[in-house]
């Protein structure tokens, strides 16, 4: 039993109390939600509990700093993670003598299924009943310097995350547990959270003594963040696994190692398992499964998968398509961080990927070379730093996006990719799809693109382009495609069309030859579905390098109305990877868009504060063929 505190606040010298934890534990069946609320609180014995939930009231007795409340509720309103449904919370409300608290739940059931197959054990969520694909990223503490972490800025980039069509943010064990206000605003934007232990890359020790505080560590944080609707999963740590294999020590003596990890890892559930018996559990990431200790790094057909062979062996983009994950909890490729961000550390002339300040601004052993390595690769080289920079965000897009398409282009078979990283710490060169700050690098405004509920995406296969059609929404769509083989100059060759009803899953649309398009084409396709939503996009089967890109003579328009800022693109030929830059801080509502001479690109910016902006505009051609005229 905790005693409770006297206190100077109360004259008459009553008991001052707390409630230390509320634990919320659910059941859902024929439509009846049964809610048990556990309190563990600082209150002597023989205290009564009043708890408040959907119009509910009941009172209970605290004994032993224990009590349980139980309610039944019929037909719930039940919350959904973003894109499924209504994010529906309620308050959970408790008071105890002169202390009241105020919990808000969602009542909903989030499921980790893994079960034996053909290839090997699915990897997957189920919500209230139906599989999820979790569609998500990786997130790091929101800046290096704790007192800059507020909770306006978290929720910005929480916003951001949730605007991409995200629905599962993971929080990765090398950083920190986080703060209730940000468990909060995933619970209301509808992101769901795979939250790892803090334990990283490294190995621990586990005597007793550390153990011991280990205990402490995981009871608190486990108790404590339990109750929260976006909650989805706990894992036990980041790479640890993976660690016994990158130390001298750990190589020569494995078995000792692999022991002393397991008294670790073993420990973490124990306690977690005392806290939320009900919770779901993942020994670690990536991982095969308990007790499954081989590295899993590149075993795809079970467990989670951290795929890393493209930036760090420096494989082709398509290299991802060699590897079908049951779940990629990771996998990611650098950029440059926007010029918005650079020019907070860097002078103009220091604005050179040598440069010593750039260069510090890299901390990824050979991360420059890589990404100029890649770029001569896949492009023709930029005149100017700031075309390299915008040009590095686009091949960081284009990498993403080739993993993301086709990965959910094989739903069920994979149910889940979290790319790294949403956000970035400090202004630095990183996987980041967010600048330090929040602004929307390339790879966020083409994340929202590749995370759409309804996508039609081109899957190569031999000498066959096939285009697949994704459905996450929990309704059957209808889709309507057309597919064209699109010239340098904007002339569009009709290469077929084909309806299909897509259900929860992905389905074969329509299939073209690759040698139906000539040298200097591309494969454009377009579609409009049921629900609404339309979408085009262009599959380039060779790197743009080999392209003889049209100089499109881009024009653009720019008024301001309501407080924003619209931009209206015209080209007069087809141009690729569109992107304005303002001057002043702002969210662009697209980026990264093909303009066809048809089409005009139509743009809105939204200040963040009264200073008139000044855009700028890149495209493909400007940045790497500008000089050819």
């Amino acid at each position: 039993r905790i005693k409770a505190q006297t206190s100077d606040k109360f004259p008459d010298n009553r008991l001052h109390y707390r409630v230390d934890t509320v634990l919320v534990q659910q059941a859902h069946k024929s439509g009846i939600a049964t809610v048990d609320v556990t309190l563990r609180t600082a209150f002597l014995d023989g205290e009564t509990a009043t708890v408040q939930l959907c119009e509910q009231t009941t009172s209970a007795l605290v004994l032993d700093g224990k009590t349980v409340a139980r309610f039944t509720i019929k037909d719930p309103e039940l919350w959904w993670p973003n894109g499924q449904g209504p994010r529906t919370l309620h308050d959970l409300r408790i008071s105890v003598g002169d202390v009241a608290t105020t919990r808000r739940i969602g009542l909903r059931t989030i499921e980790l299924i893994t079960q034996p197959d053909k290839a090997g054990a699915s990897f997957g969520f189920r919500v209230n009943g139906r599989d999820v694909f979790a569609k998500g990223a990786n997130w790091i503490p929101a800046d290096a310097l704790h007192g800059q972490i507020t909770d306006e800025k978290t929720r910005g980039l929480l916003q951001s995350a949730a605007d991409a069509h995200i629905n599962m943010i993971r929080v990765w064990g090398g950083g920190r547990y986080e703060p209730d206000s940000f468990y909060d605003t995933c619970d209301e934007l509808g992101l769901m959270v795979w939250q790892d232990y803090m334990f990283a890359c490294s190995i621990y020790p586990s005597d007793d003594a550390f153990l011991e505080n280990v205990t402490a560590e995981v009871h608190e944080n486990t108790a404590r963040i339990q109750h929260h609707a976006s909650h989805a999963l706990w894992c036990g740590d980041n790479e640890l696994v993976g660690s016994l294999g990158w130390f001298p020590e750990t190589r020569e003596d494995r078995d000792r190692y692999l022991v002393n990890y397991d008294r670790l890892n073993r420990t973490i559930e124990t306690v977690m398992k005392s806290v939320d018996p009900a919770a779901n559990w993942w020994p670690s990431s990536p991982s095969l499964g308990p007790m499954d200790f081989r590295d899993g790094w590149h075993v795809d057909g079970q467990g989670d998968m951290h795929f890393w062979s493209v930036w760090h062996e420096g494989r082709d983009f398509d290299h991802y398509r060699d590897v079908i994950p049951r779940f990629c909890s990771e996998f990611g490729f650098q950029s440059y961080p926007s010029m918005s961000a650079i020019r907070k550390f860097a002078a103009p002339e220091d604005f050179n990927i040598a440069a010593p300040v750039l260069e510090s601004h890299q901390k990824n052993k050979g991360g420059n070379a890589r990404i100029a390595e890649t770029m001569f690769r896949y492009f023709r080289w930029p005149e100017k730093f700031e075309d390299f920079v915008y040009l590095s965000q686009v091949q960081q897009g284009l990498a993403i996006k080739t993993a993301v398409t086709h990965w959910r282009s094989l739903k069920p078979q994979c149910m889940g990719t979290l790319y790294w990283q949403l956000n970035d710490t400090w202004p630095v060169c990183s996987w980041a799809s967010l600048d330090h700050g929040g602004n929307w690098k390339l790879l966020h405004h083409m994340a929202r693109e590749f995370y759409r509920p309804v996508l039609v995406t081109a899957v190569p296969v031999g000498d066959t382009i096939v285009l697949r059609g994704v459905n996450d929404l929990p309704d059957q769509v209808s889709v309507s495609v057309r597919a064209f083989a699109l010239a340098m100059d904007g002339e569009r060759r009709d290469l077929g069309a084909q309806d299909t009803q897509i259900g929860d899953g992905a389905v074969e649309i329509l299939s073209v030859d690759a040698s139906d398009l000539g040298a200097q084409e591309m494969l454009m396709f377009t579609w409009a579905a049921s629900d609404g939503s339309t979408g085009s996009d262009i599959h380039a089967p060779h790197p743009f390098k080999h392209y003889d890109l049209a100089k499109p003579d881009i024009t653009m328009d720019v008024a301001s109305a309501d407080g924003l800022w619209h931009l209206t693109v015209i080209s007069k030929a087809p141009a690729y990877f569109v992107s304005v830059e303002s001057s002043t801080p702002g969210r662009f509502d697209q980026n990264a868009v093909h303009v066809l001479p048809d089409a005009p690109l139509h743009l809105t910016f939204a200040p963040q504060g009264d200073e008139t902006p000044e855009f700028t505009l890149r495209d493909l051609h400007s940045a790497t063929m500008a000089t050819q005229g």
